[in-house]
C-alpha cells in the first residue's frame, strides 16, 4: 500500500509539471494560426489564397495512374522526377532544386540548416507569420524591421551578422512587390542566407529566379499551391546553388514528399497552358476587384499576388466588416496584429464569387453606416 501511494503521488507531481518537458522557448511561443477552414461548402472562401479554379486534368489522370499497389512502397527520397520537371520548366539544373512538402516544409529545413540558438533572423514586418514561428522554435534573435508605410524596405533591413534574412515577395499579406534589383543589392551586401519566398510570384510582373546564378547565398522558394491549384497536395520547391541544396538535403526528413504529390507536381508543371489560363483569369479579376473596392471607398494596396489587402477606417470597422461578411457566408482574412488590425485581405475568387462579395460588401457598408448614424 505504501508503494502504491508513493507512485500515485509521483504521477500526480509529474502531471502537474508537464509543461516543464518543453524547452522554455517552445512553452513561451505562439504557434502559427492558419486561416479558417470551414467544414462545409456553404461559404465563399476568400481567406486563404487558394486558387478558385480546378487543377489541370493531367493532374487527376496522373493521380489515378499512381494509385495502385505501389503505394506500399516508399517514394523517391529526393523527388528525382519532380526536380527534373522543375528544372526543365524553370530553366535550371536538377541539382539546384529541392522539393518539399509545401514551401513551409522548405522554410523549416532552411531554419534548421542555418539558424542556431541566438543567431539573428531578419524579416520585415508585416509579413508571413510563419517566419516568426520558425525563428522562435530555433530560439533565434529576431530582428524585425518595419516596412515603410508604402511597404518599401528601409536600409535597416541590412543587419550585420544575420544568419538568415527572409523576404516574402510579393509580400503577404500586403501583396506589394520589392523590386528584384533591390533584393539583388541586399543579397550582395549581407553575409548570411537570403530567402526569397515567391509563393505568389506567378501572379507578379517579375521574380528572382535569375538571381540564383549571381548570388551563392540566395534561396528562392516556390509553391504549386497557388498558381497550379495544388494546395491540397502540398508541394513546393527551392532553387539555389548546388552547395546550399546539398547541405539542406542532409536536414530534410527521409521521405518528405509523398508519391501522389510528386506525380501531381510533374503533371501540373507539364500543363503550362492550363496554368497560364488560370493565372491570366486571376490577374484580370484582381484588377476588376481592385477598381471596384476603390469605388466603394477603400484604400487598396497595389497587389501582384492572388489577393488584395484593403485598409478600413479603423480596426473596429475592419472587424465588423469581417463579422458581417462571415454572417453572410463569405470568409475574408482579418489579422488582429499591429498595422494589420484595420485591414482585410481578400483572395481572388471566381468572377461570380467576387461579384457576390462586392454586392454584400456594399450592403454591409450601409448596415454599418446606419448603426453609426
Amino acid at each position: 500500500m505504501l508503494y502504491v501511494s508513493i507512485c500515485r503521488k509521483h504521477i500526480k507531481m509529474k502531471t502537474k509539471k508537464h509543461s516543464s518537458y518543453f524547452r522554455k522557448n517552445i512553452d513561451n511561443m505562439t504557434g502559427y494560426i492558419p486561416g479558417e477552414q470551414p467544414q462545409d461548402s456553404l461559404y465563399i472562401k476568400l481567406n486563404t489564397n487558394e486558387n478558385p479554379y480546378a487543377p489541370s486534368p493531367k493532374v487527376l489522370a496522373a493521380l489515378k495512374d499512381e494509385i495502385d499497389e505501389r503505394l506500399r512502397l516508399y517514394p523517391d527520397p529526393v523527388s528525382t522526377g519532380a526536380r527534373e520537371k522543375v528544372a526543365e520548366i524553370f530553366k535550371t539544373k536538377p541539382e539546384r532544386v529541392m522539393v518539399g512538402n509545401g514551401s513551409d516544409d522548405l522554410l523549416t529545413i532552411i531554419t534548421r540548416s542555418f539558424v542556431s540558438k541566438d543567431d539573428k533572423v531578419v524579416y520585415p514586418y508585416p509579413t508571413y507569420l510563419l517566419y516568426k514561428v520558425l525563428s522562435d522554435i530555433q530560439n533565434a534573435k529576431e530582428c524585425v524591421i518595419d516596412f515603410r508605410e508604402d511597404y518599401s524596405l528601409p536600409e535597416e533591413i541590412l543587419v550585420n551578422g544575420a544568419a538568415v534574412t527572409f523576404m516574402c515577395n510579393p509580400n503577404s499579406p500586403s501583396g506589394t512587390m520589392i523590386p528584384v534589383a533591390k533584393i539583388s543589392e541586399i543579397a550582395g551586401k549581407i553575409d548570411g542566407i537570403i530567402v526569397v519566398d515567391e509563393a505568389y510570384a506567378d501572379f507578379a510582373e517579375d521574380n528572382c529566379l535569375r538571381l540564383v546564378d549571381k548570388h551563392p547565398n540566395l534561396i528562392v522558394l516556390r509553391t504549386l499551391s497557388k498558381s497550379y491549384s495544388l494546395a491540397g497536395m502540398r508541394l513546393g520547391f527551392a532553387v539555389a546553388q548546388k552547395e546550399l541544396i546539398n547541405g539542406m538535403m542532409k536536414v530534410k526528413d527521409s521521405y518528405n514528399v509523398d508519391r501522389l504529390s510528386m506525380a501531381s507536381a510533374v503533371a501540373a508543371l507539364d500543363d503550362q497552358e492550363t496554368f497560364r489560363q488560370n493565372v491570366s483569369r486571376i490577374i484580370k479579376t484582381r484588377e476588376y476587384l481592385t477598381n471596384s473596392l476603390k469605388k466603394l471607398g477603400f484604400f487598396v494596396y497595389p497587389s501582384q499576388a492572388n489577393f488584395v489587402m484593403i485598409k478600413c477606417e479603423d480596426s473596429y470597422e475592419a472587424k465588423e466588416i469581417y463579422r458581417e461578411l462571415k454572417e453572410r457566408k463569405i470568409l475574408v482574412r482579418h489579422i488582429d496584429q499591429p498595422r494589420l488590425d484595420d485591414c482585410l485581405r481578400i483572395t481572388i475568387g471566381t468572377d461570380k464569387e467576387i461579384e457576390t462579395l462586392l454586392e454584400q460588401l456594399a450592403e454591409v457598408q450601409l448596415v454599418l453606416l446606419n448603426q453609426n448614424s
